[in-house]
């Protein structure tokens, strides 16, 4: 598991919403998009995120505003 610092000052960059920590991942806690903890440095791009099972585009996911 990576350590990231400041976990909690961080959310998800599609809604805003908290992240939790879980193994190599943030997930988002309320859209479930994932985004990749490298070196303990979370990767939070929307282009970096892990769409949930079943979606096909960022527009999808439960965060996203139009």
């Amino acid at each position: 598991m990576n350590d990231v610092k400041y976990i909690e000052d961080l959310v998800c960059p599609i809604g805003k919403y908290p992240l939790k920590e879980s193994g190599d991942i943030l997930e988002c806690t309320n859209c479930g998009a994932k985004f990749p903890v490298k070196e303990g440095i979370p990767l939070l791009l929307i282009d970096d995120a892990v769409l949930p099972e079943g979606l096909k585009d960022h527009s999808e996911l439960k965060c996203f505003k139009k």
